[in-house]
């Protein structure tokens, strides 16, 4: 499953809802509630502490590509203070104003992870090749000491920590926010390689190597605007409501036509909703005959199988509808009537 995740967010996010049985009815437990903000507080402390940390480290030391990592790190007190506020309303019920409930918080905060990375990076960037222009203008630069190659690495080992319980947990609690807050701490921690780099570089060998600093933290910035974007594309499908994929929409169909009483399906419509789940909006043509219980029985069993066969749908509407197409006697006698 990591290695889904590294690879593709979006796939990820999906992939975390399987085997997993969700409806509007149901509200996030009081544990699932404090898990993620004991997680999520646990997360923040940390943050401030090594974001105080490096950008004294980075001032003191002489190191601008430190200081750079110091803001990725100070950012991340932003998604932190996201996941808790949105985790006050993303797991709520349905009601009168929402009647689809209110997944799509998740997916918002989501995306306002990425936004932050993706700002972040550009002020990180825009600071690293303006020290890169005073080394090309010969403009005086002193050489980092041992302090800040000390503090990436620490970073390094803090933040890797906490990108796995944070995985870990946002795995657990299949919540999209939680994952993408862990890789923003898993793109810290990667910054912060680069960072230990080029500062080690400079201990080394010397002034020479003194570009490696800022050069350094131009790879800082490109590894976060490469991570920012993974987390904003996952939100496109929820917030654009995509429509479930040709397959997925097959399995559908074909999951409803294996019911005897069905004689035809049409207006299938399907709809994201949150970071992985689907709506379904179906008619079924049944017997003109059938009575009303046995329409609504039906119906139900439809639900339940749609729900037994793929677990990201999570709600679903069954419109039932005589089939005077299909059976021209009905047809006949409910015309005379």
């Amino acid at each position: 499953m990591e290695a889904v995740l590294r690879r593709n967010p979006r796939t990820a996010f999906r992939i975390v809802m399987k085997n997993t049985s969700m409806n509007f009815e149901s509200l996030p437990s009081d544990e699932s509630y404090r898990e993620v903000c004991r997680i999520t507080w646990f997360g923040l402390w940390a943050n401030l502490v090594l974001s105080g940390m490096k950008f004294i480290a980075g001032i003191v030391g002489h190191s601008s590509v430190l200081i750079a990592d110091a803001v990725h790190s100070l950012s991340d007190l932003v998604t932190d203070a996201a996941v808790l506020i949105g985790v006050r309303y993303w797991g709520r019920p349905a009601d009168d104003e929402h009647p689809h409930g209110h997944a799509k918080i998740e997916t918002l905060v989501t995306l306002l992870i990425g936004i932050a990375l993706f700002l972040v990076a550009m002020e990180l960037l825009r600071g690293a090749l303006a020290s890169i222009l005073d080394l090309l203008n010969d403009k005086p630069k002193l050489s980092p000491t041992w302090f800040p190659f000390v503090a990436a690495l620490i970073s390094v080992g803090v933040k890797e920590y906490l990108y796995q319980i944070t995985l870990r947990t946002g795995m657990r609690l299949k919540s999209s926010a939680l994952i993408a807050n862990a890789w923003h701490h898993r793109s810290d921690a990667l910054s912060s390689v680069p960072a230990a780099a080029a500062v080690g570089a400079c201990l080394v060998f010397g002034d020479q190597y003194l570009f490696l600093d800022p050069v350094g933290a131009v790879v800082v910035a490109l590894m976060i605007v490469h991570a920012a974007w993974r987390i904003v594309r996952s939100t496109f499908a929820a917030l654009l409501d995509s429509g479930a994929s040709k397959t997925r929409c097959q399995e559908i169909t074909a999951a409803i036509r294996d019911f005897g009483d069905v004689r035809d399906l049409h207006k299938l419509r399907t709809r994201q909703v949150g970071p992985s789940g689907f709506a379904v909006d179906v008619h079924v043509q049944v017997d003109p005959l059938m009575s009303l219980v046995d329409a609504h029985a039906l119906s139900h069993r439809i639900k339940e199988k749609l729900h037994a066969v793929d677990t990201e749908i999570i709600d679903v509407f069954v419109h039932v509808e005589p089939a005077l197409e299909f059976d021209p006697l009905s047809s006949m006698i409910l015309s005379q009537k």
